[in-house]
């Protein structure tokens, strides 16, 4: 079906239409036309909306979908799904399923299940064999298969040797490793951000220096094997800082941050609420400021969703108990639009459209006439209340039900497929 696209406004600093008020004809998947002013013809999709706007697909280069081996929580299907209301077109799945994705007939499996869907599923690789820390996983064999980079996830790597030759190894290939950044032996099995709230609550503190201390050998390791590394998850004001300073001796670094640590505090978690228990934990409104920033100055070049789908019996229990993680796709432009404090509309745009493909080595997607159709549909001034309606995840762990919401996802168009949201 061809698509026609009336008067939106184009977000994407790489396209000669950003900022203008287009019109956008998509025939077959192909844009082949942006005019002020387009006449719709027979046999047209028309999608008009008040204050609408549109920008690249969105990628998320951070969520878990679960399959195989966690079908209970999320699988590929409801993963897309939950995407695709979320306006992502492009998502890059962690391997923290079972058996993990640690050779190449699991990359083969995400790829083989999802050929063809409005969302492009992106295997990410483990590091490790079996996610264990030991031994280097089959890396090369699975970016033929077509894992798009390797990491543990939030298993933070404590062998440095490891991660050594891993960066070492992973130069001949040109492949990407990411790592989580987290000093277990410091952050010692700990249940929320160390600080006056921890102590108030009588709650085990993991302190900002186990994130530090491993963003700093990170740093340290790439320098020595002069080798690209992407820190995921970062969440401390001195962790912005050593990011800084790595980029500015010329490192190649590249990092993400995880949006509900750049609005949310911990002050929340004095209801005991477990869907705020997290990995980074909720950090101070100090931190939140420096992440700001350093998304807006692009320090930090990505933000991820860090969609983490929990089961009830993993979330209502007793905090201590309670695993980490909330479903974050469906919520995540409401959440960062209403809440973006220093990030500008076109460089919360960037971080989740250019960058990620550009750290990832994936195509670039463009607005221009000619090019494919990868787009998101936005409004980034509608209000709305999120309900249980909202949600396509299999689970339901998210402490957003009925919170109030300003920027809203209209829909996606990808792989000459459309989807627009109806609620």
């Amino acid at each position: 079906m061809n698509i026609l696209i009336k008067s939106a406004q184009i977000v994407d600093s790489a396209s000669p239409f950003n900022g203008k008020t287009m019109d956008i004809l998509i025939e077959n998947g192909i844009i082949t036309s942006i005019k002020s002013k387009i006449l719709p013809e027979k046999n047209v999709k028309v999608i008009e909306s008040d204050n609408l706007h549109v920008s690249a697909g969105w990628l998320d280069m951070q969520v878990n979908f679960c399959d195989p081996g966690f079908e209970h929580k999320e699988d590929l299907e409801s993963g897309i799904n939950a995407a695709k209301a979320g306006g992502f077109t492009g998502v890059a799945v962690m391997p923290s399923t079972n058996p993990p994705i640690h050779s190449k007939s699991e990359v083969q499996y995400i790829k083989n299940k999802t050929a063809g869907a409005i969302v492009d599923v992106y295997p990410v690789g483990t590091l490790s064999f079996k996610q264990e820390g030991h031994d280097l996983s089959e890396m090369y064999d699975m970016q033929q298969a077509g894992a798009v980079a390797f990491s543990d996830d939030k298993k933070s790597g404590a062998n440095a040797g490891l991660i050594m030759r891993a960066l070492l190894y992973a130069q001949n290939f040109d492949g990407l490793i990411m790592t989580h950044c987290d000093e277990k032996a410091i952050s010692n099995d700990g249940k929320m951000n160390e600080g006056i709230i921890s102590t108030k609550l009588g709650l085990k503190g993991i302190p900002a220096l186990a994130e530090e201390i491993m963003v700093n050998r990170n740093i340290f390791l790439a320098e020595y094997t002069n080798a690209s590394i992407h820190l995921s998850n970062i969440s401390t004001q001195k962790s912005v800082e050593l990011v800084k300073q790595a980029k500015a001796k010329g490192l190649k670094i590249t990092a993400s941050v995880n949006a509900y640590n750049l609005v949310l505090d911990d002050s929340l978690l004095m209801g005991f609420d477990s869907n705020y228990k997290l990995n980074p934990p909720l950090r101070t409104k100090a931190d939140i400021d420096a992440l700001q920033k350093g998304v807006a100055d692009a320090t930090i070049d990505c933000i991820t969703s860090d969609h983490r789908p929990q089961d009830i019996e993993s979330k209502d229990v007793e905090f201590d108990n309670a695993s980490n993680g909330m479903i974050g796709l469906e919520t995540f432009f409401g959440l960062m639009n209403t809440n973006k404090g220093k990030i500008k509309l076109e460089r919360l745009i960037e971080a989740i459209t250019a960058r990620p493909r550009e750290i990832l080595k994936l195509k670039e997607v463009k607005i221009t006439e000619g090019a494919q159709a990868n787009l998101t549909l936005f409004n980034p001034k509608a209000d709305w209340t999120f309900t249980k309606t909202h949600i396509s995840s299999k689970s339901t762990n998210t402490p957003f039900l009925n919170t109030k919401f300003t920027g809203k996802v209209m829909g996606i168009i990808n792989n000459k497929q459309w989807n627009i949201n109806k609620n």
